[in-house]
């Protein structure tokens, strides 16, 4: 199935090349150097930078974003809302970290799910999420798939809402730049939940894996990642003086390499204009192996890669981070509450005095002050 679609008059129309899923394909080692990323202004479209964005590569935990955005458009629907009891069952409990380690039959409101899985990048509570608003996790994987090819993502598919590797998951760092506009285009309301800078559950605080929050000058999301196969992924979203741009970075070798590669390119999108620039939709596929999934697993997980890894902290443990476009944060993480529903009915939504549970604040509640965490 071809999808030929485009971006016109600054609204969204769909956008869209190239097949659908396959969960055969072949796994490409792709040499170092070569690691997809592009930077795109959100309001025109222009392409400032670009590099390997057609390379079929492995979302890892990139893929909570179209968890997002397909929980979004169910409350669009109506069919959930923010209130909405999200239930861990032991299907959920049972995925493998990072997670929350809630217990099933433990329950939390779709509010406080989307803040931990967008911070924490918790497994557990992603898939807990698409149960709750599938009905059922491979309902939910379906949705996610659909919507995909709706918005263009014609290179992309998704076999769980986490993230986890296997067979017949990936994308492309072009179909992961037209989810990060299409967000941000079409659910401004929420995003709030790609800019936390942390959460607490009340007995303990979460600081967000995106290091740009707080420390590079109108970063306001969106989302990090990270498997052996893939390496170290970000998807960024900075804005200044009306102009907003989104970066892809994906297989950097450390955190604080795709931290500084993403500064880079935030950068440098706010401050190039786009004059005789592509639009994302006018570049054509390009790269020999845009058909094989990319697999950087002996360049990322070697021993000699976790000794360089080691080698970029500081004396206290920390990420070095060399771009001259981070900062420290020199004050208090902003954390917001997202945690448990104390003596919460899951099933009737209300708390043991018989009242109905309201969600535990939204992104806008007021923060919580707590010392800045390392890195």
């Amino acid at each position: 199935m071809v999808i030929s679609r485009i971006w016109t008059g600054g609204k969204l129309k769909g956008l869209g090349v190239l097949t659908g899923a396959c969960a055969s394909l072949l796994v490409a080692i792709v040499p170092a150097g070569a690691n997809p990323r592009l930077v795109v202004d959100v309001n025109t479209l222009k392409v400032l930078e670009h590099q390997e964005i057609f390379q079929k590569w492995y979302p890892a935990s990139l893929t909570k974003l179209m968890t997002a955005y397909t929980t979004f458009r169910a409350i669009k629907s109506g069919r959930v809302t923010l209130d909405t009891p999200v239930v861990m069952t032991k299907n959920a409990a049972a995925e493998p970290a990072s997670k929350m380690y809630f217990k099933p039959g433990q329950a939390l409101t779709l509010d406080s799910a989307l803040k931990i899985m967008l911070v924490k990048s918790a497994n557990d509570v992603a898939v807990a999420i698409g149960e709750t608003v599938g009905g059922s996790e491979a309902a939910f994987i379906q949705q996610m798939n659909a919507e995909a090819l709706r918005i263009g993502m014609g290179s992309s598919h998704f076999i769980n809402a986490n993230g986890l590797p296997g067979p017949g998951q990936y994308t492309t760092a072009r179909d992961l730049a037209v989810l990060a506009i299409t967000i941000k285009r079409e659910f401004p309301e929420y995003a709030g939940y790609f800019a936390l800078e942390g959460f607490t559950t009340g007995k303990k605080n979460f600081p967000n894996y995106n290091m740009l929050i707080g420390r590079f000058d109108g970063a306001d999301g969106m989302k990090t990642g990270f498997i052996c196969a893939s390496g170290f992924n970000q998807v960024s979203s900075a804005t200044r003086n009306g102009r907003s741009v989104v970066s892809v970075v994906l297989g950097e070798n450390s955190l604080g390499g795709r931290a500084d590669e993403s500064a880079r390119l935030l950068q440098m999108g706010l401050t190039t204009g786009g004059t005789g620039k592509p639009g994302l939709g006018q570049i054509a596929p390009y790269g020999e192996t845009r058909d094989m999934v990319a697999d950087v697993s002996k360049q990322i997980c070697s021993k000699e890669a976790a000794k360089v890894r080691s080698e970029g902290r500081d004396e206290v443990g920390r990420q070095k981070l060399l771009s001259p476009f981070i900062h420290e944060i020199n004050r208090p993480l902003k954390l917001v509450y997202a945690g448990l529903i104390p003596g919460t009915d899951v099933k009737g939504g209300k708390n043991a005095q018989g009242q109905s549970v309201e969600g535990q604040g939204d992104v806008a509640n007021v923060p919580i002050p707590v010392p800045r965490p390392a890195y």
